[in-house]
């Protein structure tokens, strides 16, 4: 067995068509022409779907819907303000379907590719709270894996994204779950621990992206493979909004994307009110140090966004604006920039802050790195254009 993102056109169609038996067999979804069950969020760069692959066939699939432009599923119907209140990025977990080969087999699929989801949204998805929303009839096995708590509206009678049948909301906090989880089973046999299992097992057949930057996801849809499933296998880019159809061109916004893309009807005017949205998020932990006479201040930075010429971090000290001082971020594993900067804007609010810096001389490896965040649309192209400047 392998767990892996799926990213080929093979592995994702593989995962849509075991999704769309599962969800027809179960009244979640009417029967498509294409046999496939493909969403407008299974488009977006900031899902994954992971995949189980036994012998070489897709026998298990579920996809992590992480909160952007396009929002998530169950935020229509279920409030999630008091999530919100704790700090962290928001995914929802959806689109779960095992083979029936493999569904009264003890977990040999379900488990594994539950340990997946946990490690890849703790270690590279950069998430914090998980929520889903599931028939009522399936929350056990949330809760009792994961420790998911329900949310306040304990039931929904008719949840659209799910042929209107019921479902619960329920949410799990990644930071809180691992100390829950070892007092709960502290004791138990190693077969029957599931804090051993998640946090203290390493399984061989994970296969975890190979990332030479701290980005924090793993876009796979190339244009060919987004006019493959949103234009031929299914008409899912001709039914969105004009404004969906606009949040689509600015996140996908190089050359080659824009033939595949949906028409958008009042273009001019979506361009006015509408910014570019990232293809990538980034995680690249620093520091920001400012000398004076008698003394270095250095404080811990976080940063999250970058660009030709500044960038934002989030940083638990104030700082000041309009001061230079010296930032050292850790791009990757192997690139470490050191460069020149100074707070422009910035906010903060109890112990945590955003800061707008500007750079006054970007270095090599800053170079490097937004030439290729700006060369790449998938997570194969960010790993040749690596290749490429490293040549």
């Amino acid at each position: 067995m392998v767990l892996k993102i799926a990213e080929s056109k093979d592995e994702l169609e593989a995962c849509f068509r075991l999704l769309h038996d599962a969800y027809v067999g179960s009244g979640f979804m009417q029967p498509h022409p294409s046999g496939m069950r493909i969403t407008i969020y299974h488009a977006l760069p900031t899902t994954t779907t992971l995949c189980a692959k036994f012998d070489g066939e897709v026998v298990g699939t579920i996809s992590l819907i992480r909160e952007s432009v396009f929002g998530f599923p169950l935020q229509s119907i279920f409030d999630l303000h008091d999530i919100r209140e704790t700090k962290g990025r928001l995914a929802e977990v959806s689109a779960l379907a095992v083979h029936p080969r493999f569904r009264n087999t003890g977990g040999s699929i379900l488990f594994p590719l539950m340990k997946f989801m946990y490690e890849y949204c703790t270690t590279f998805f950069d998430t914090r709270h998980l929520v889903i929303a599931v028939n009522p009839n399936r929350i056990e096995m949330y809760e009792s894996l994961l420790l998911f708590e329900r949310l306040t509206e304990n039931r929904v009678e008719k949840y659209d994204f799910a042929n209107g049948a019921p479902a619960v909301g329920a949410s799990v906090d990644l930071h809180v779950a691992p100390g829950l989880m070892k007092r709960l089973y502290r004791g138990k046999p190693v077969r029957k621990n599931l804090y051993i299992y998640f946090l203290r097992t390493e399984l061989p057949n994970i296969v975890m992206p190979n990332r030479r930057y701290f980005t924090t996801n793993d876009p796979v849809m190339t244009p060919e493979l987004l006019d493959y499933f949103f234009n031929q296998c299914t008409r899912t880019f001709q039914g969105l909004a004009d404004r969906e159809r606009g949040l689509l061109h600015s996140i996908y916004d190089l050359p080659n994307y824009q033939a595949v893309l949906p028409t958008v009807f009042s273009e001019s005017d979506f361009q006015r009110h509408h910014r570019a949205h990232e293809r990538y998020s980034l995680k690249c932990p620093g520091s920001f140090s400012i000398s004076h006479p008698d003394k270095t201040e250095v404080h811990a930075i976080q940063v999250v966004e970058f660009s030709d010429d500044g960038f934002l971090a989030n940083s638990k000290n104030p700082l000041s604006a309009n001061v230079w001082g010296e930032a050292r971020i850790r791009l990757g594993s192997e690139e470490t920039s050191v460069i020149k900067a100074s707070v422009v804007r910035g906010k903060h609010k109890g112990t945590f802050g955003f800061y707008g810096f500007r750079v006054a001389e970007p270095d090599l490896p800053w170079r490097k790195l937004v030439g290729v965040l700006k060369a790449g649309a998938t997570h194969e192209d960010l790993e040749n254009a690596s290749r490429f400047l490293q040549e």
